[in-house]
């Protein structure tokens, strides 16, 4: 479904990424893991068109994404959870619902997604009428996972949803990720806590420093000493 092929990305003269080869097929989870600086968020970017490679491409059903803007790309079915959340803070639930479906021309079907996202996330149903900004961090994680499944991705794209959440919380969300994925919509999870994602996942993929340095099914990555004692050691 999707390539990244022998991609390059330039931050001004700094190189982030030193040619990385991923592929995502239809249906799977597929984490990113690595320190702070790795290159994940980078990765992501990349694909959701924020930043432009300086070289090689990426593929999404074998069209090239790297030459598009980033509307046209949530337009393809690709949608982003950033990093931080940013729900606009100063919107109702609901509100910032309605922007993810910004692409949108199919008002019946964008009724029945939020219905979706409410039998998903039922706190986000009561809490509908209120300020995003008003909502706890993980309520505000929910609703950016919410907004982003407005616009009917085909593909679903999360930078760090556990980031700063408590442990019962992040369960639920990774839960929900886990039922989001079941409906059809294939995902590639950024996500430092490398032990929950890998539970979650089909496929990782390690990066250190701009580079992919491990690629394996979720399993054979949780059993890898390698993997376990720089990325899973003290994580219950």
């Amino acid at each position: 479904m999707l390539s990244l092929e022998n991609l390059v990305v330039k931050y001004g003269n700094v190189e982030a990424l030193h040619g990385i080869d991923m592929k995502v097929s239809e249906g799977e989870i597929v984490s990113i893991l690595g320190a702070n600086g790795a290159g994940k968020s980078t990765t992501l970017m990349a694909i959701s068109g924020l930043v432009k490679p300086a070289s090689g491409g990426i593929l999404f059903e074998g069209k090239p994404l790297h030459t598009l803007p980033a509307h046209r790309i949530v337009e393809m079915g690709i949608a982003q959870v950033p990093e931080g959340r940013r729900v606009f803070g100063t919107l109702t639930v609901e509100e910032n619902l309605r922007l993810g479906a910004f692409t949108s021309k199919d008002k019946e079907r964008d009724g029945e997604t939020k219905e979706w996202i409410f039998t998903l996330f039922p706190i986000l149903k009561e809490r509908r009428k209120q300020l995003a900004g008003t909502l706890s961090g993980g309520e505000q994680q929910m609703l950016a996972i919410g907004r982003a499944l407005m616009a009917h991705p085909r593909l679903l794209l999360l930078d760090e949803p556990s980031l700063g959440l408590a442990p019962l919380i992040i369960k639920a969300i990774f839960e929900t990720i886990r039922q989001i994925n079941e409906s059809g919509v294939t995902v590639v999870l950024v996500e430092q806590n490398a032990r929950a994602a890998l539970r979650l996942a089909h496929r990782g993929y390690v990066m250190e420093v701009g580079r992919v340095v491990l690629a394996d099914t979720a399993q054979n990555l949780l059993a890898n000493p390698e993997v376990h004692s720089a990325y899973l050691g003290g994580h219950g």
